[in-house]
C-alpha cells in the first residue's frame, strides 16, 4: 500500500469533460485526462483492502459486484502511486486484454464496490486504468509481442466484438494460428459500430487491431459466415471454430401504426451514423438524420442515452426519452446497501447535453407507446403514450408494469428510435451451424462451459450470455479461449 493515509488526504478527481454545448459540435471524445501527478494521488487513495470487493466480480442480489475480469486493482493502483507505470501495465494486462476500451466504456463495476465508496467517494479506478494504458502506448510497453512458438493449430473466430477479439488475442498468445471473420467492413463489432465515437474514438480500436495483426492474428472483413461461407468449410479448414457473433436481434415495439415511416431501431441509427462519420465525415448523407426532427427514443438504458447524444449532434429539434420503469432514487436506498451495485439515478452524457440544449431532462418515466400515429402519406406524425404503474401479477406473484387506465395522451414525434434491448442470437447463424438455443434464444452450452452441441464449435459473448457489458464479453472471450486451448492441447496455461 503506497500511502496508508491517501484516502483521507486526497479527494476523488476525474477527467474534466468539455462543456455540453461545446462538445456537441463534433463526435470526438470529450474528456481531458488527469495530469500524471494527479493520477498518482488517485492511486494513493486506494486502501489496499484485506478483502478487495473491487476485483471480486461476484453476484449479490442478482447483480454483479466488482470487476468480472478480477482485475488486480489494488496492485496497479499502488504501482500508479509509486510511479512504476510499466509494472502497472503488466499487472493490468494480466487480466484485461483491452483496458483501452474498458477505461472508456465500462460502467465501472469496480468503483461501485470500492470500500472508499462505502462512506465517501470511491477510488477513480477507470481514470487510473486509462492513465496506465495510454502511458503504455506512449512509452512502447504496449507494442506487439508475437509468440515465439507456434503450435500449428488453427482457430477461426467469427465476430470481432470484444468477446471475439479477447478469444483471438489469448489463443494467439498461446501460439495458435487465429483468423477472425467479420461481416462488417471494419473490425470491432459492437465496439466499432455499436458505441458512438464520442465514447470510443475508432482510432483507439484500430491502434489495438494493428498490434494484434503484428502479433500474427489475421482479420478478414466483409464476410458473413453462414451466408458467404459455409460452416462445413470452416470446420474443414480449422481445428476449432468460436462463434462470437453478438446479440444483434433488436426487440421491437408491437403497437398499432408500427409500419409508419420514421421509426428505426437504435442499432441501425447509431451504426449508420458511425459508418458515415468514418467514411466521409457525414458528408455522404448515408445515415438516418435526426436534423430538425422531433425525436422520441423508446428505452432508458445506455443505448437510449447514446441515441440522445447522437440526435443532438445531428441537430434534432427536440429529444424525448421514454422509460417504462420508475425513476431510481438519487442515493442508495436502505435495501440496496454497499457493495451491491447501486440502483441510483444516473444522468449520463446524452441527458446532460439535452438539459443544456433544451433546458430539461429528456426522460419521461413510467411511460410507454400505445400507438404510433401516421399522416395520410404514412409518415409518423405523433404518438399515443400511456402511463404505467407497478402491480403484482396474481398468477406469478411477480411485479409487473401495467397501464394506468385513462392515462393516455398525445405526443408530437416525426422520428422514433427503438432502444428496447436485444433478443439474442440472429437465427440464420444458429441455423447454419445447427446450434441449439435456450429459451432466451442464446446459444445453449453446459453451465460454465462454452462448447456447443456441434463438435469443435464453441461460443462466447452476447451470443452466449445475452446482451451484456463489454467487460463481460472480454471475460467470456478469455474463458472460451481456455476451453478451446485445453481441447486442442490436452491442458491449458492460459489465465482466466
Amino acid at each position: 500500500m503506497g500511502k496508508p493515509t491517501g484516502f483521507m488526504e486526497y479527494e476523488r478527481q476525474t477527467s474534466e469533460a468539455v462543456a455540453p454545448k461545446e462538445r456537441i459540435k463534433n463526435f470526438n471524445e470529450f474528456h481531458t485526462p488527469l495530469s500524471m501527478e494527479e493520477q498518482r494521488k488517485q492511486g494513493a487513495r486506494c486502501m489496499a483492502c484485506g478483502v478487495p470487493f473491487c476485483q471480486a466480480g461476484m453476484e449479490i442480489m442478482g447483480m454483479t459486484s466488482g470487476c468480472p475480469l478480477h482485475n488486480l486493482v489494488p496492485e496497479w493502483n499502488d504501482l500508479v502511486y509509486t510511479g512504476n507505470w510499466e509494472q502497472a501495465y503488466n499487472r493490468l494486462t494480466k487480466t484485461n486484454n483491452f483496458p483501452e476500451f474498458t477505461s472508456r466504456v465500462c460502467p465501472a463495476l469496480c468503483e461501485a464496490a470500492c470500500t472508499c465508496g462505502h462512506y465517501g467517494e470511491p477510488v477513480s479506478v477507470k481514470e487510473n486504468e486509462h492513465g496506465i494504458i495510454e502511458y503504455a502506448y506512449e512509452n512502447g510497453f504496449a507494442a506487439a509481442k508475437p509468440p515465439k512458438v507456434r503450435t500449428g493449430k488453427k482457430v477461426a473466430v467469427i465476430g470481432s466484438g470484444p468477446a471475439g477479439l479477447a478469444a483471438a488475442d489469448q489463443l494467439n498468445k498461446r501460439g495458435h494460428l487465429v483468423t477472425v471473420y467479420e461481416r462488417d467492413d471494419r473490425v470491432g463489432g459492437l465496439l466499432m459500430y455499436g458505441i458512438p465515437n464520442m465514447k470510443l474514438e475508432k482510432q483507439i480500436i484500430d491502434r489495438k487491431i494493428g498490434v494484434m495483426k503484428e502479433e500474427g492474428v489475421e482479420f478478414i472483413t466483409g464476410v458473413n459466415v453462414g451466408k458467404d461461407i459455409k460452416p462445413a468449410k470452416l470446420l474443414k479448414d480449422y481445428d476449432r471454430v468460436i462463434l462470437a457473433c453478438g446479440a444483434k436481434n433488436p426487440r421491437d415495439i408491437k403497437a398499432p401504426g408500427r409500419d409508419a415511416k420514421g421509426i428505426y431501431f437504435a442499432v441501425d441509427f447509431l451504426s449508420a451514423t458511425t459508418k458515415s462519420l468514418l467514411d466521409s465525415g457525414l458528408k455522404d448523407n448515408k445515415y438516418i438524420s435526426a436534423k430538425g426532427k422531433k425525436v422520441v427514443i423508446i428505452g432508458g438504458g445506455d443505448t437510449g442515452n447514446d441515441c440522445v447524444g447522437t440526435s443532438i449532434r445531428h441537430g434534432a429539434a427536440s429529444v424525448v426519452q421514454l422509460e417504462m420503469m420508475p425513476k431510481a432514487p438519487d442515493t442508495r436506498a436502505e435495501n440496496n446497501p454497499w457493495p451491491e451495485w447501486p440502483k441510483v439515478c444516473k444522468t449520463d452524457y446524452g441527458q446532460e447535453e439535452a438539459i443544456a440544449v433544451f433546458g430539461n431532462d429528456p426522460r419521461i418515466y413510467q411511460t410507454t407507446v400505445k400507438e404510433f400515429l401516421k399522416d395520410k402519406n404514412g409518415n409518423l406524425s405523433g404518438l399515443t403514450v400511456v402511463k404505467l404503474e407497478s402491480k403484482k401479477d396474481e398468477k406469478t406473484g411477480r411485479m409487473m408494469m401495467v397501464e394506468v387506465p385513462g392515462s393516455e395522451s398525445k405526443m408530437e414525434a416525426d422520428m422514433v428510435l427503438i432502444a428496447a434491448g436485444f433478443l439474442g442470437t440472429e437465427k440464420y447463424v444458429a441455423d447454419a451451424f445447427g446450434l441449439k438455443l435456450n429459451e432466451r434464444t442464446n446459444v445453449e452450452t453446459a453451465k460454465g462451459q462454452y462448447e456447443t452441441n456441434v463438435k469443435n464449435v464453441f461460443t462466447a459473448g452476447d451470443m452466449h450470455r445475452g446482451q451484456s457489458l463489454v467487460v463481460w464479453a472480454i471475460h467470456e472471450g478469455r474463458e472460451v479461449a481456455r476451453e478451446v486451448d485445453a481441447s486442442l492441447m490436452g491442458y491449458t496455461n492460459l489465465k482466466a
